[in-house]
């Protein structure tokens, strides 16, 4: 297996065949693991990795952790990939590549409640390799990373770097608050401006609040869906 190396404050658990690093990594948050492990799972055709947050502030600022881990992952992507891959990032935790959707993030926390400080939070991505299927023209809404000119982009050092640039930030975010994550961010979502459906919601997406709770117009109405309705039951 090849190594990978995380930066430092970050540490890393491989698990191999079928297991979800996202339900093994909850578990070990749940059970009292140091933040910053990486638990990740390197197969053929299928990159899949989870990271451990403690968060010290609420949860409903804590879930800013969601777009930080996707703007890692576009800005370590667009380090390795050739220039003309586009990566976007959608909402709810999709991910697309040159349009088409490529992979997801999903994210789980100790508590829903949003007042509440998390005793943990952890982000994981799931990035499909490779096609399921040779003939792609079947789902041409979903491909794979290396059916998208990405082929000298190695698995490994994908990691590395989304673990990187997610740590890097973090920092910011840390250091100079949520502002400069929302601009970035704001650049890269996917879809702001046409019609959209969330959570049984349909209407024009029309943006995210300060805290990045999507804004969609329904007529006159406009509804405000919390980032913290995307967390998974575990």
């Amino acid at each position: 297996m090849t190594e990978v190396i995380f930066p430092p404050l970050m540490s890393g658990l491989a698990v191999t065949g079928g297991e979800d690093p996202f339900h093994t990594a909850c578990l070990q948050a749940a059970v009292g693991c140091d933040a910053g492990l990486v638990v990740h799972n390197l197969s053929p055709d299928c990159l899949s990795a989870a990271i451990v947050f403690a968060p010290e502030v609420a949860l409903r600022d804590a879930m800013a952790m969601l777009p930080v881990c996707g703007v890692g992952f576009q800005n370590a992507l667009g380090a390795l990939a050739p220039p003309e891959v586009a990566v976007h990032l959608e909402w709810g935790g999709d991910l697309r590549i040159n349009g088409a959707k490529c992979g997801h993030m999903r994210v789980a926390a100790s508590t829903k409640n949003p007042d509440e400080m998390p005793d943990w939070l952890v982000v994981g991505l799931s990035l499909p390799l490779w096609p399921k299927d040779d003939e792609t023209g079947h789902s041409p809404d979903d491909t794979a990373l290396y059916a998208e000119g990405c082929a000298d982009v190695e698995a490994p050092r994908l990691l590395e770097s989304w673990a990187r640039h997610t740590l890097n930030w973090i920092a910011r975010w840390s250091e100079e608050g949520v502002k400069p994550v929302h601009g970035e961010w704001r650049g890269l979502v996917h879809g702001m401006g046409e019609e959209a459906t969330q959570k049984g919601q349909t209407g024009s997406f029309l943006g995210v609040d300060e805290r990045f709770g999507m804004l969609l117009r329904q007529g006159d109405d406009t509804t405000l869906i919390p980032l913290t309705t995307l967390l998974e039951d575990l």
